[in-house]
């Protein structure tokens, strides 16, 4: 079968093309092979460089950084600042996102702290100490006035135990290095008993919840709301409250290094927390309707409950820090932390407490 010239040339310039194309098809592949393994990094747990042509490369200076702030599940300002939402406003404004991570107790928060899982934490006065004698480089950020009312001494509804010194040999739980453990040294000093006069059950709060129900224990030194939850539920009543016993307040605390990166978060946290405090001490009603879901209790009652609470920060001053020496210097004579703690190591100079602090609470001074 014979070909003419013109199919001939006709086949042969279609060769070449179909060569040509081939060529510049697996060129094109090879030379996208050889940009992506130029650009990829060598870390296979590092992000691509380059998103693919169909999607949207991702901007992360964008994306918003998080603040962790404690959740508090009491009857609290710190509480009503997280369902009111007005200091998510401001930090979104910064671009910052605020989540709020939930411990059992402020001992959990200070680990958390530490571990990075957690920026800002709300404790009572002991665990920051036992918290710098392992060696956290912590900040005191701020603090609140005492509340001792709202933290009391349980026994078993039916207990033949009528004061501090019929608890001589008895079993009493309470959190290791929290407001209750150093009550709990208070008010058996306060009956001429020591802490190793008793029996000491060391039991988070919701481990020592169960433990008290079940009559396991002879007394438990605890906050609310669990104390109006079990006077109500008739398993438990109050042998004495810390009224006359707590001579400290909260702290606010965090990391040297957040507070160093994050001057600015800090000021406006306590600029919004100052207004939910005077919120909350003038808007009674509307505070136990708030955090009824929050403390599981009704808002008669956490009307109530309103009253064993004193609202407002405190400046930190002089005092204060003289004052929590003191707690620490109380957990090393009763060898309950390995080494004698400074506490001025975790607090600041007057001059950045006045940059972070509000101006009317630097007033109160």
């Amino acid at each position: 079968m014979s070909i003419s010239p013109e199919k001939f040339n006709f086949l042969k310039h279609l060769k070449i093309n179909r060569r040509s194309l081939l060529f510049v098809a697996g060129y094109s592949l090879a030379l996208s092979t050889t940009l992506f393994s130029c650009n990829a990094p060598s870390n296979n747990n590092q992000p691509q460089a380059s998103a693919p042509n169909n999607a949207a490369p991702t901007n992360t200076n964008t994306e918003k950084k998080v603040v962790r702030i404690v959740r508090s599940k009491q009857l609290s300002a710190l509480a009503v600042l997280e369902k009111q939402g007005n200091l998510e406003k401001r930090l979104e404004t910064l671009g910052y996102k605020v989540e709020w991570p939930e411990f059992a107790a402020g001992p959990q928060q200070l680990e958390a702290l530490n571990a990075g899982g957690l920026d800002i934490a709300s404790t009572a006065e002991s665990p920051p100490v036992f918290s710098q004698a392992a060696g956290t480089p912590l900040v005191y950020l701020g603090t609140t006035q005492p509340s001792g009312k709202a933290v009391s001494l349980l026994v078993p509804s039916n207990s033949p135990v009528k004061s501090i010194a019929d608890l001589k040999g008895k079993k009493v739980a309470f959190q290791k290095a929290s407001i209750g453990h150093y009550l709990l040294v208070k008010a058996l000093e306060s009956g001429g008993l020591k802490l190793s006069d008793v029996q000491s059950v060391f039991l988070p709060p919701p481990d020592a919840n169960v433990a008290f129900s079940q009559g396991k224990v002879d007394g438990w030194f605890i906050w609310e709301p669990f104390v109006t939850r079990a006077v109500q539920k008739k398993v438990g009543r109050v042998l004495l409250d810390g009224g006359n016993l707590r001579d400290t307040g909260n702290f606010y605390s965090t990391t040297r290094d957040f507070y160093q990166k994050h001057p600015d978060v800090i000021k406006v946290f306590f600029e919004e927390l100052e207004k939910a405090e005077l919120w909350t001490k003038e808007n009674r009603a509307e505070v136990a309707k708030l955090l009824a879901p929050v403390t599981q209790l009704d808002a008669p009652t956490l009307e109530i409950m309103h009253e064993k609470y004193d609202y407002g920060l405190k400046p930190i001053t002089e005092q204060v820090i003289v004052k929590q020496q003191e707690v620490a210097d109380k957990w090393f004579a009763l060898g309950q932390i390995p080494k004698k703690v400074n506490v001025r190591e975790g607090f600041l100079t007057p001059e950045e407490y006045a940059k972070i602090t509000p101006a009317d609470v630097l007033a109160k001074k």
